[in-house]
């Protein structure tokens, strides 16, 4: 029994190759091999580009202008109250706090905290040092007896 025709890409008149030009031999492609390397080829690009290399700077982005790098934006640390008090004894048992004698000292710059907020509330007098506090959280230290330190002035507060 004779093998049967295949039917795939009947009535498709590329076959799948996109125009009607390709698929005819290597001129689709520029020649074989390294051939086709005249008005076209290597030369005619600047050494790194005919290595292989990612270009840098316009050539990087089609010829639209400059590559723009952004910037990671670094997230603020935030610590809030009820953590505060939660931590401050095994911050002092682990030596990241001090334990004085009208209360606690704690410096949440070197714990790579950015910002003091006030959701919780404080019972021991707790001295903290960090650049930026909430109004609240402020207040509420300070009615418990402690006080903020360190705080970077800002626009608003000038």
């Amino acid at each position: 029994m004779a093998d049967k025709k295949s039917r795939k890409k009947r009535g498709s008149r590329t076959h799948g190759w996109g125009a009607g030009k390709k698929h005819r031999g290597a001129g689709n492609r520029g020649g074989r091999g390294r051939a086709g390397m005249g008005k076209r080829g290597q030369q005619r690009k600047t050494l790194p580009l005919s290595q292989g290399k990612r270009p840098v700077g316009q050539i990087a982005n089609d010829n639209r202008g400059m590559v723009t790098v952004l910037k990671r934006v670094q997230k603020s640390q935030v610590l809030n109250l009820s953590d505060l008090q939660n931590n401050i004894t095994k911050w002092t048992t682990e030596g990241k706090a001090e334990k004085t004698k009208t209360g606690y000292s704690v410096n949440l710059t070197k714990l790579k905290y950015t910002k003091l907020l006030s959701q919780g509330e404080v019972s021991d007098k707790i001295t903290v040092t960090i650049p930026s506090v909430s109004a609240k959280a402020k207040e509420k230290l300070e009615a418990a007896g402690g006080k903020v330190e360190g705080i970077i002035p800002t626009e608003e507060s000038k």
